[in-house]
């Protein structure tokens, strides 16, 4: 079955080109935003698409093309591509060209009726697999892959139908504001014609010389005679090896009243402008790519260039580094590059969210999330601690899961790929396989209390004596902290010795209380106003990022850290190893 709309890869198989041996990918529809560190394949993914569909018939590779520059052994770039009915592939095709269907995220061979009757109509999606493969003479042959697996060519006139429209993460976007072979604006304005008529002009100017100038080019070319070579008495412009006189002409604007290529213009402004460029041309199909799409741009307009992408039909590949360019383009699918250079995709459900409020998340060479705000004060203490450097500038980001019940997809989605991850959570005793199943692929970089929640862990060990201490706030709230504790004992005094009566007469505990202020129980409450009431008070206690600092702090000014040191250290060790240090031994972290 055909489909209308736009072209699409469907699956992209790259063997042995530059610096990726193998990457099996199937990308999805609308924008693929890719991520991750640096040098890991990101761009040469993004190259191999636009040799794949080079709109040009001639395209010089080099020996650095080939993995580990082993030019004996061919490189591969192989695309399963949808092609609407409408771009008539198989009617332009020079040689007959035989459909696959897509099944099981893959290219299957289509039905035959073998008696000779014919093949069932089938509801399958159409597709086709082409390739392009370096061999071992250094040069390129593009093919489309047929069922039987013989293969047809796959020429530039085809190539082109697919609309490559492509900003590279370099220095080297003039080139489409240039009249350079294959170009955005040779595609826009060129004619059969055209670079004859350009070529004819520049044949007709001669450069205007002085008697002297004459005389010395008339000597030179009575010399050349006699030596039996061509006469040459004239000057023109002329061109080397890999430059056409086309090249040298470009698009120009005008700033202040005068005229200057766009060529010359600020990165951003070359970038946007190749990409208008491109959007001009009268092509019914395209397929985007775009390297580094924050290069250049400020964040209003890498904005407005992300909405409308994201507004277009067709298909989009983009990388960047840009924490502004993952917050603009959350409802893309985003797709994360390891240093093993495996592209995995990451669920866009579990993960939109987090994307759009912490976007750095999916930057940084280590993810630290803690499950709320609690979590994420308490790590930042105890990281500058544990580590040989400031998380920052390890590379370590810290951010927040937005509670339980975002926490547990968050992270099966980043567990998922290669994106090195660490979480501090709760133990709610919800999904105990699910989180068994985590906790497998993210070993001592989950730390998921064996019960309760991080203030249930702490408090726990503090001595009976202690407890009034942990009303103490460096930010003024205590009394508000003894406040939520007569509450709930239904005493107006907030005095400590009143308080301890109250809990006695009530058969519970002060350290009962506590817990239940600081986790925000309300279960206990009189009537409705009392719940809401006593569901805030936690943001009195440490239920902030400042009051999971404080937390911390107290592990070590009430003496608390020997109690939970067991339970942390193979979590900051397991951070200790992606950083490069040497584990810590029991007392170390003080």
């Amino acid at each position: 079955m055909m489909m209308a709309g736009q072209p699409e890869i469907r699956r992209l198989k790259i063997e042995r080109f530059r610096g990726l041996q193998s990457l099996d990918w199937r990308p999805s529809s609308g924008v693929n935003l890719i991520v991750g560190g640096g040098d890991t394949g990101k761009s040469t993914v993004l190259e191999a698409i636009a040799l794949l569909f080079s709109p040009v018939g001639n395209v010089g590779v080099q020996e650095t093309d080939y993995f580990d520059r082993e030019t004996d052994a061919e490189f591969m770039i192989e695309a399963t591509i949808r092609a609407p009915a409408d771009m008539e592939l198989e009617a332009k095709a020079t040689q007959a060209l035989l459909p696959w269907e897509w099944k099981d995220a893959s290219a299957t061979m289509p039905e035959v009726d073998l008696t000779g009757g014919a093949a069932p109509v089938s509801a399958l999606e159409t597709v086709y697999v082409v390739r392009a493969r370096g061999t071992e003479g250094i040069e390129v042959i593009w093919e489309i892959v047929q069922p039987d697996r013989s293969v047809a060519s796959f020429p530039p006139g085809l190539r082109r139908l697919f609309g490559i429209v492509r900003l590279s993460g370099d220095d080297r976007n003039d080139r489409d504001l240039r009249l350079v072979h294959g170009s955005a604006l040779d595609r826009l304005v060129s004619k059969p014609n055209f670079k004859a008529q350009v070529s004819q002009q520049i044949a007709q100017f001669d450069l205007a010389l002085d008697v002297e100038q004459t005389d010395a080019l008339k000597r030179l070319a009575d010399d050349l005679e006699k030596r039996g070579l061509p006469r040459g008495d004239r000057l023109g412009l002329t061109s080397g090896q890999g430059i056409s006189i086309g090249s040298l002409i470009g698009l120009m604007a005008q700033k202040n009243g005068t005229s200057l290529p766009l060529a010359s213009w600020g990165a951003g402004t070359r970038r946007m402008a190749s990409l208008a460029v491109a959007s001009q041309m009268d092509a019914k199909f395209r397929i985007t790519l775009i390297d580094e799409i924050e290069r250049g741009l400020e964040p209003y307009r890498l904005r407005d260039l992300a909405d409308d992408l994201l507004s277009e039909e067709g298909q989009a590949f983009i990388t960047t580094h840009s924490s502004v360019a993952l917050n603009a383009f959350a409802s893309a699918s985003l797709h994360y590059m390891d240093t093993k250079s495996t592209l995995a995709q990451l669920e866009r459900a579990k993960v939109q969210n987090h994307q759009a409020a912490h976007p750095e998340t999916f930057l940084a060479r280590v993810a630290i999330i803690g499950e709320g705000d609690t979590e994420v004060g308490f790590l930042t203490v105890l990281l500058e601690k544990a580590l040989s450097k400031s998380p920052r500038k390890l590379g370590f980001h810290l951010s927040s899961g937005g509670g339980d019940d975002k926490m547990l997809p968050l992270l099966q989605a980043i567990s998922a790929t290669g994106l090195v991850c660490a979480a501090l959570c709760d133990n709610d005793d919800k999904s105990p396989g699910l989180w068994a199943a985590v906790k497998v692929l993210m070993k001592d970089t989950l730390l998921q209390w064996e019960n309760g929640c991080i203030e249930e862990n702490v408090i726990a060990h503090v001595p009976d004596a202690d407890l009034w201490d942990l009303l103490a706030d460096p930010d003024g709230a205590t009394g508000d902290r003894a406040r939520t504790i007569a509450d709930r004992l239904g005493v107006v005094s907030k005095d400590r010795a009143d308080i301890e009566a109250a809990c006695a007469a009530k058969g519970t505990t002060l350290r009962a209380v506590i817990l239940a202020a600081a986790t925000g129980k309300k279960d206990s409450a009189p009537d409705e106003a009392a719940k809401k009431a006593w569901a805030k008070h936690p943001q009195k206690w440490f239920k902030s990022v400042d009051g999971g600092a404080e937390l911390a702090n107290k592990l070590f000014t009430m003496n608390l850290w020997p109690n939970i040191e067991s339970t942390m250290l193979p979590f900051f060790n397991a951070l200790r190893h992606l950083a490069g240090d040497l584990p810590l031994k029991p007392g170390d972290i003080s």
